[in-house]
């Protein structure tokens, strides 16, 4: 893991197209065309809109469902219970995440169809409504790719919380709830706080996540993408100038910013929600 990484930082001095025997060494020249690039600043802008709402979306959703799959169902005998059906409702939240990223584009692909082939199109167009350019509209691309990353992601991290739920020791709800707390009040000043460093471990993982997305974006968008860049990530643009136009060394310029970005947005988020430990 390390040595690709050290070549990458080499390759990303050089001019190399992948064919030379011994590339030309251009220092930091491929760093100053990439704060140029209007494609790698369209491509962060595309990340920053990911990062704030794709693990906002995904940790609150993933956290009521957790919580009423776990607690919802209130106190029963002496402990506490989960909403009827919730063990097959887990399953039900879960099955996106086994499916291969590919699999999920290729899917979503059928169900954003712009033609009356398509899932959603479909049920629309036999209402009398007109279609709708989920991927092929600017405006909508990069929403209704949020979506699909949101529908695969929601189920592990409802896994992740269900397990944390798990580890709180029940006589806290029960204590609270025979003191007349409600489901709102059990989530909020329960629930929350004692998962704190869970989520902290779910918002780095969909940080990550939010600086990837090569395959989904790859498989579903116009153009590994489009349209007019408007699903545009970094991991997309490094494959694309590396394997089709053969810059190597620009392309590594491109994989070392991702690097630190990514390292960055990690090391930051670990820092700002550090805290005490709370014990139980």
């Amino acid at each position: 893991m390390i040595s690709p990484y050290i070549q990458a930082f080499q390759l990303s001095l050089t001019s190399w197209n992948g064919y030379q025997a011994n590339p030309a060494f251009v220092g930091f020249e491929n760093f100053t065309r990439l704060f140029n690039d209007e494609v790698f600043w369209n491509a962060l802008r595309t990340h920053g809109i990911v990062l704030l709402v794709m693990p906002l979306v995904v940790l609150a959703l993933a956290l009521v469902f957790a919580f009423l799959l776990n607690l919802g169902g209130g106190s029963r005998g002496a402990g506490m219970r989960g909403v009827w059906g919730s063990t097959f409702y887990k399953v039900v939240f879960f099955a996106p995440q086994v499916l291969a990223v590919a699999i999920v584009g290729v899917l979503w692909k059928a169900i954003y169809r712009p033609d009356e082939s398509g899932v959603i199109n479909g049920a629309v167009m036999k209402m009398g409504g007109e279609p709708i350019g989920w991927m092929s509209d600017p405006n909508l691309a990069l929403w209704s790719l949020i979506a699909v990353m949101v529908w695969q992601a929601v189920g592990f991290y409802v896994v992740l919380f269900s397990a944390g739920m798990s580890a709180i020791p029940k006589d806290y709800f029960e204590a609270a709830s025979l003191d007349g707390a409600g489901r709102f009040t059990l989530f909020f000043r329960i629930t929350l706080p004692l998962l704190r460093d869970t989520i902290q471990v779910g918002w780095v993982y969909l940080g990550i996540a939010a600086f990837d997305c090569f395959a989904l974006v790859q498989v579903l968008t116009l153009d590994a993408g489009g349209p007019d860049g408007a699903t545009t990530v970094l991991p997309v643009e490094i494959f694309k100038t590396a394997f089709s136009y053969s810059k190597v060394g620009y392309a590594s310029a491109m994989g070392v910013a991702l690097f630190f970005l990514t390292v960055t947005f990690a090391v930051l988020t670990l820092r700002v929600t550090r805290r005490e430990k709370i014990e139980m």
